[in-house]
Formats: C-alpha cells, structure tokens, sequence
C-alpha cells in the first residue's frame, strides 16, 4: 500500500486529501483507504502517473467528516462499501465512467440527500443505498440498471427520476420511476410579472430543480440563478436581474 498527499483545491478553502492506493499491475491504481480531514474532497484521475480506475472496498467508510465528494471519469467502479456509514456525506458526484455500485457502497449515509447516476452505470449491487434515510432525489442519465436485492431498503425514502428516450423503467425493481421532464407551464405566471420575468416549472413526484441561465447560446456559460424545490408537482421561478441583459436564456437541470 502507498499513500500520497495530493492538493485539491475547492471553493473556498484548500483541503489537503490524503489517499492509500495500490497498483493494480499496469498503468492503473485503486484507492484503497483516505487519511484527510473530510470536507469537500476530489478523487484525482491520476496518482503518480497511475490513472485512478477503482475506488476500494470501505476506502472511505466511517470517514464522516466527508461533506462531498467527486469521482472523477477514470473510475469504472466504486467497490463495496466505498462511502459505507459516511454519515456526514450530503452530496456525492459520480463520474461518466463508473459501470458498477458495489453493495453497500453509500449505505448508511444518512444525510445523503440527492445523487446522479451516470447513463455508464449498468449494475447497482445489494444494499447500495440502505439506510440513506434523507435521500429522496436519484437522478439516472441513462437506461434502467440492474438491481442487487435490497438495494434502497431500511427507511430510503428515494423518488426515482428517469430521462426521456431511455428503457427499462417499466419492469424497474427498486421504487416506482417518475419520467425527469420539467416544463415551464404556460399559464398567466409566464413572463414579466412584477418587475422580473417568471414562469411556473412543473414535474411529476416533485423534484428539486436547478435553473441556470446564460445570455449567449452559442458557447455561452450557464449560471446557477434558483433552485426550487417544487411541491405538488409545481414551483415558481421569477429572474429580477432579466432587465440587466439584452438576451437572457433559461435551462433546467438536476442537483
């Protein structure tokens, strides 16, 4: 086992993140444990000239000063028990290249709110999720993956958001999906309403919704301007900075 002591900087302080890896016998390695202080924390893609493809059984368990964390592309599995009991863990962002949740890997992270699934990920093992009694938003980019028993048991309260044009949600084994489809209703809240400009967003089951806006289309930069949280199906949007832009543009995302 090697440990290293790599600089991630984050927003607004600078943790200094210490992982164990071991070398998996070619140009790839495997986080095998983490010795930092928690906080915002970045998987790095590579350690020593050695891409980061797996993150370990338990790496991180037990680790609850653990705020978020963020799984870079070059990991394509997250082993059993990865973030298992990190009871401090609120957000967690996994990577496009991961295809496999090994069992127990978030379980018993119980302030997990919400987490998006990448379309690369094809399984998720038994009890991935058990016990993430405040987790009620997963997000999945993709098809339908398929389920180890038990995935989402023990009190994990999850709505399951499906994309358009994916498959498989109809024989799903874990809660009932709901089709992620917000729309901006057009009804008398769409459009300048009291000095700003607003509309009414709405989605079955209720997620929570980032809107971001950007004034150029073509390789413009979005930003996050509200995040709504919307009830009974529907939430109000108003923009009162619209009258600083001469084009302003409005997207919706997921957490």
């Amino acid at each position: 086992m090697i440990w290293v002591s790599v600089a991630v900087l984050t927003s607004p302080a600078v943790v200094r993140a210490q992982f164990a890896y071991s070398n998996n016998g070619d140009s790839t390695c495997t986080i095998t444990d983490y010795g930092g202080q928690g906080g915002n924390v970045t998987i790095p893609g590579t350690i020593n000239g050695l891409r980061v493809t797996s993150i370990g059984g338990y790496a991180f368990q037990y680790k609850n000063g653990l705020k978020s964390i963020v799984i870079p592309a070059s990991v394509t599995n997250i082993g059993a028990g990865a973030f298992y009991s990190c009871q401090g863990l609120t957000n967690a962002v996994i990577g496009s290249g991961v295809t496999s949740i090994g069992a127990e890997a978030f379980s018993t992270c119980i302030n997990l709110k919400s987490i998006v699934i990448p379309a690369s990920v094809t399984n998720i093992a038994t009890y991935a999720f058990d016990g993430c009694t405040k987790l009620t938003q997963i997000y999945f980019r993709g098809n339908a993956p398929s389920l180890g028993t038990s995935v989402f048991a023990d009190g994990t309260p999850a709505i399951i958001y499906y994309q358009p044009n994916t498959t498989g949600w109809g024989s799903f084994a874990g809660p009932t999906p709901v089709l992620w489809n917000p729309t901006a209703k057009p009804d008398a809240t769409f459009g300048v309403q009291a000095n700003c400009f607003g509309l009414t967003i709405t989605n079955a089951g209720s997620p929570t919704i980032i809107v971001d806006a950007c004034t150029n289309l073509s390789g413009g930069i979005w930003v996050p301007v509200s995040t709504n949280s919307l009830t009974n199906g529907s939430s109000y949007f108003s923009d009162p900075a619209w009258t600083n832009y001469h084009n302003r543009f409005y997207r919706f995302r997921a957490p």
